[in-house]
């Protein structure tokens, strides 16, 4: 009677025990920083994933005007403004993208993309804006618009 009791025992203490946590290579929790160095490769892995997945609402160029957007009444940042997301860390971006956003943004399943690939698309985004100038700040109400410099003269030398 005891032996019977014993391996049931041992079998329950088995199946409930601690198992180890996974890394981020099997597809752990996300780090804080993004572990994927911008390379060719991952530019271009991260091209075809946002191709798929993304651009239908945030736009080919990221400036999140399309149709689809438009119809669904979204307001989407434009990521072409280097400031749309210079307030937002890595690790925020990998979130949102991972577990999507309200009920109209859906998350980026494992199953479909592995998480240096969604690091990989967190650089792709942040690329969108590389190179353009941010937006110049309104100018006061109350300044003066300012005067314009007399035109140069053709003969600089009479």
């Amino acid at each position: 009677m005891l032996k019977p009791f014993l391996l049931l025992a041992a079998v329950v203490l088995f199946v409930i025990a601690p198992t180890p946590t996974p890394t981020l290579a099997a597809g752990g929790p996300p780090q804080d920083n993004n572990p994927v160095k911008p390379s060719a490769a991952a530019r271009e892995k991260a091209r075809k994933l946002y191709g798929v997945d993304c651009s239908m609402c945030h736009g080919d160029n990221g400036d999140g005007k399309t149709d689809m957007a438009k119809d669904m009444t979204l307001t989407l940042a434009d990521w072409t403004d280097p400031k749309s997301l210079a307030a937002l860390p890595d690790k925020q971006l990998f979130d949102t993208i991972r577990k999507g956003k309200g009920d109209k943004m859906p998350p980026e399943d494992a199953s479909r993309a592995k998480d240096d690939e969604v690091w990989a698309l967190v650089n792709y985004i942040r690329g969108f804006s590389k190179g353009q100038p941010s937006a110049p700040a309104p100018a006061p109400a109350d300044a003066a618009p300012a005067t314009p410099a007399p035109p140069a003269s053709a003969n600089p030398g009479r």
